[in-house]
């Protein structure tokens, strides 16, 4: 490993023109649980460069004591994010080579990086993606459910209008949906869905991925707040929701039933579309235009 540490040195020094001076930022995943879970490469980033730029540095010491790397340190957290980027600017501009990580995964998923990244190509500064593990694809992989076209919504807001807007994107959506919570949310939030869900709405929950008690439970919302009796809910969790797939057996002249009883003015055209595609467990993008439609029609 060290002939292919020197190697990397020598390339990041003269892969760009000799004069350039400017150190290159890597953003590099490592493991969500098990340690052996971080690639040749990224391990060789981490040993190359000059700083780590970590979340928690006492976290992200265990996985560089593991694999016997020292180096000098950085704490890159969200409530320092903007002054620190304005500082690795600098250090990457005197020719030093930095590595982002965050405390598990894939660095700005869901943690903080998209200041410094946004940054850095403002400032043309080169950045080198060193890809690994991330949870919600792992979560997606071992699901079950379609991930053929999904959505990640990180952790949902936990009041207000923003966790209706996010609750109601859930309801509808045609995509497979897919977002981490809190284990002391959990049941709350899978009763919240459940009071929205139809009620064979299947959902996985993914558990303590890649650790020793990696679970995956599948099933409707009731099903799954009832895996858990005692309530006593443990380790980090992503949830993948199935998409929303309208009925077969629904027509437009069944859509069209439902509009002439509902009184169309409580909200614009738009609202109504998206509301009543809930109510029927269609696409708003189907109820629009016949909104519109029968709306002509009672002119």
């Amino acid at each position: 490993m060290e002939k292919t540490v020197k190697r990397m040195k020598v390339d990041m020094d003269t892969e760009s023109n000799e004069h350039q001076v400017e150190g290159q930022l890597f953003v590099v995943a490592t493991p969500i649980g098990n340690l052996k879970d971080i690639s040749q490469r990224a391990l060789e980033v981490l040993e190359s460069v000059d700083i780590i730029a970590a979340e928690d540095t006492r976290t992200s010491q265990k996985l560089l004591q593991h694999y016997q790397i020292k180096k000098h340190m950085l704490s890159y957290h969200d409530h320092n994010e903007q002054h620190t980027s304005k500082y690795i600017l600098e250090l990457l501009r005197s020719g030093k080579n930095i590595a982002l990580i965050s405390d598990a995964g894939s660095p700005l998923i869901s943690d903080p990086g998209f200041e410094l990244v946004r940054l850095l190509r403002e400032k043309n500064i080169r950045i080198t993606p060193i890809p690994g593990a991330c949870s919600p694809i792992t979560a997606i992989m071992a699901s079950g459910i379609s991930a053929y076209s999904f959505s990640f919504l990180g952790f949902l807001p936990r009041n207000g209008q923003k966790r209706k807007v996010a609750l109601q994107e859930i309801l509808t959506s045609s995509r497979t949906m897919i977002f981490m919570e809190s284990p002391k949310r959990l049941l709350a939030t899978l009763a919240e869905l459940d009071s929205l869900f139809s009620s064979n709405r299947q959902l996985c929950i993914a558990r303590e991925m890649t650790k020793l008690y990696e679970t995956f439970l599948n099933g409707t919302c009731q099903e799954l707040i009832e895996a858990f009796p005692d309530q006593n809910v443990r380790g980090e969790i992503v949830i993948v929701v199935a998409a929303q797939e309208a009925p077969a057996t629904l027509s437009n002249e069944d859509i069209m039933l439902t509009l002439s009883q509902t009184d169309l003015t409580q909200a614009p055209p738009s609202a109504m579309a998206k509301k009543i595609a809930s109510q029927l467990g269609s696409h708003k993008s189907r109820i629009y235009p016949l909104l519109l439609e029968h709306m002509k029609k009672d002119r």
